[in-house]
C-alpha cells in the first residue's frame, strides 16, 4: 500500500513541471509584449548605463520621456538625478514640464511641485522655494514642506518664522534647537543695543532648554553691557552646572570682568580650579597667559609641564616647548625652537574644532555647523581632545 502511494506521488511531478512551464510561457509572453511597447531609446539608455556612460544614458532616457507621455516616474527619476548632480536648471525644467501638463493627476502635480521646490532650494532660489512650500502646507506633502521651510528660515535668519514652524515639527525639531533660535534673536538684539528685547528672548530660550549654555553666555554679556559685573560672572559660572567643557568659551570674559572688579587673584584661582577639574586646551591657554603675566616664565612652564603629565597631547607638548623656550639654556634654545616648529606642523590639523554629527572641521567654534546645519554639534574641544575621548 505504501509503495503504491509513493508511485502515485511520482506521477504528480511531470504534472507540476508542465504547469510551471505553461505559467512561465504566459509570463514570458507578457514580458515580450510589454518590452515591444517600450521605445528603442529606453534600451539604448540601459545599454549606456551598463557600459558606464551616464551622460549618454540620460540623453536616451530624455528621449523616452519625450516620446511617451505616460513616463511620469521616469520624469521624477531624471529630475532627482539632475538635482543630485547639481544640474538644477535641467531638474527645474523636468519638474516644471510635469506641472504644466493639462491632463496630469492632482497627486502627481503635487509631487512634482514638491520636487520643484527642492530644485529651487538646491539652486539657492529661496524666495521661489518658499512660495512653493507654502502652497503645499494644506496637502499630503505638508510635513516635508514644513521641514524645507524651516531650513529656508534658518538660512535667511528669519528666526521668528523658524520658531513658529519648528513648533509644528515636534518629532523633527528639539527643544534645544528652538532655544538656539531664541538665542539668535537675542544676539541680534544685543548687537542693536536693545537689552530688554534681548533679555526677553533669552528667558524664552531658558524656558525651552534650562541647560542652554549659550543663553547663560549671552545673559552674562547682557549683564556686562549694563555694568552689572557680578551678575555677569554669576551667569557665566552657571555654565559649570550646565555643561562644564563650555567654560573654555567664557574664560577670557571671566578674567577681564574680575580684573575690572579689582579681584584678579580671585579670577585666577577660579580659572585654575576649572582647569584642574575640567581639562581643556583652551582653558590651558588662558591660564598659561595669566600665570606668565603674573608669575613669570618659570611658573608658566611648570603649569604646562604638570598639565601635560596629567593629560598628554601633542598640542600640550607644543605649548610646553613654547613655555620652555624663554628659560632654556642658550646652547639648546635653537634645538627647542626646532622641535617646536616640527611639532607645529602636526598640530595645525589637531587644533581645529570638529562637528560631532558630520565631522566637519573648523578653526573657530560654531553654535551651528556650517556643513550639516546641526545645532550645538561642535563640542568646545580641539580635534585631538575629541579623538582621545572616543
Amino acid at each position: 500500500m505504501n509503495d503504491l502511494f509513493e508511485y502515485w506521488q511520482l506521477l504528480l511531478i511531470p504534472l507540476f513541471f508542465g504547469l510551471g512551464w505553461a505559467a512561465a510561457r504566459v509570463d514570458m509572453r507578457q514580458v515580450v509584449h510589454e518590452s515591444r511597447a517600450l521605445p528603442r531609446s529606453y534600451f539604448q539608455g540601459l545599454n549606456f548605463l551598463l557600459n558606464e556612460q551616464p551622460d549618454k544614458a540620460i540623453d536616451s532616457f530624455l528621449e523616452v520621456a519625450k516620446v511617451d507621455s505616460e513616463t511620469v516616474e521616469l520624469h521624477f527619476a531624471l529630475g532627482n538625478l539632475f538635482r543630485r548632480r547639481g544640474e538644477t536648471d535641467r531638474a527645474i525644467r523636468m519638474h516644471q514640464n510635469l506641472i504644466d501638463r493639462p491632463d496630469i493627476e492632482e497627486g502627481v502635480r503635487l509631487h512634482a511641485l514638491s520636487e520643484l521646490g527642492q530644485d529651487f532650494l538646491k539652486a539657492g532660489l529661496l524666495d521661489r522655494a518658499e512660495e512653493i512650500f507654502n502652497k503645499l502646507l494644506e496637502s499630503d506633502y505638508a510635513q516635508e514642506a514644513k521641514r524645507n521651510l524651516l531650513e529656508i528660515y534658518q538660512v535667511e535668519k528669519e528666526w521668528l518664522k523658524a520658531i513658529t514652524i519648528a513648533r509644528e515639527l515636534p518629532e523633527f525639531v528639539t527643544q534645544q534647537d528652538i532655544a538656539e533660535f531664541y538665542c539668535e534673536l537675542a544676539a541680534d538684539e544685543l548687537m542693536r543695543s536693545r537689552p530688554e528685547e534681548a533679555r526677553s528672548h533669552l528667558e524664552a530660550a531658558v524656558q525651552q532648554n534650562r541647560k542652554c549654555v549659550r543663553a547663560s553666555l549671552l545673559l552674562g554679556d547682557l549683564a556686562l553691557q549694563s555694568g552689572q559685573l557680578d551678575e555677569a560672572i554669576a551667569a557665566w559660572q552657571r555654565i559649570e552646572q550646565q555643561d562644564p567643557p563650555y567654560l573654555a568659551l567664557v574664560a577670557h570674559r571671566l578674567l577681564e570682568t574680575y580684573r575690572k572688579l579689582g579681584r584678579r587673584e580671585e579670577g585666577i584661582a577660579l580659572l585654575r580650579g576649572y582647569l584642574e577639574r575640567y581639562a581643556s586646551l583652551d582653558l590651558l591657554e588662558v591660564v598659561y597667559q595669566l600665570v606668565l603675566e603674573n608669575e613669570g616664565n618659570e611658573a608658566a612652564y611648570r603649569l604646562v609641564r604638570a598639565e601635560l603629565q596629567r593629560n598628554p597631547s601633542l598640542l600640550g607638548l607644543e605649548k610646553l616647548m613654547t613655555a620652555h623656550l624663554p628659560i632654556a639654556p642658550p646652547e639648546v634654545r635653537s634645538d627647542v625652537d626646532l622641535a617646536r616648529t616640527i611639532i607645529q606642523g602636526y598640530t595645525r590639523r589637531l587644533s581645529r574644532y570638529r562637528c560631532n554629527d558630520c565631522g566637519f572641521k573648523a578653526r573657530q567654534f560654531y553654535w551651528r555647523c556650517p556643513a550639516c546645519g546641526g545645532w550645538e554639534t561642535y563640542p568646545p574641544r580641539r580635534t585631538e581632545e575629541f579623538d582621545q575621548s572616543m
